[in-house]
């Protein structure tokens, strides 16, 4: 099973369809970047994240990493 494909699958199966929307847009070269705070990513489950923030980076998207606010107060 392909990255993307168990990507899908998860999402599909989690009913995260703004992620799936995503990859779509990605791969179809609609989704030029990404912001995100490193520290957070995109997904709570960090394997998953980790495989979808590398997938996007191999249709060519580019993740900017924004600060997070949070961090900057402590």
């Amino acid at each position: 099973m392909s990255t993307e494909e168990k990507l899908l699958k998860e999402f599909e199966e989690k009913q995260m369809t703004d992620l799936i929307e995503m990859m779509e847009d990605a791969k179809s070269g609609h989704l030029k970047e990404v912001e995100l705070v490193e520290s957070i990513g995109l997904l709570y489950d960090q394997e998953l994240n980790q495989l979808l923030l590398t997938w996007l980076k191999e249709q060519g998207v580019e993740l900017i990493y924004v600060t997070d606010d949070e961090e900057d107060e402590e």
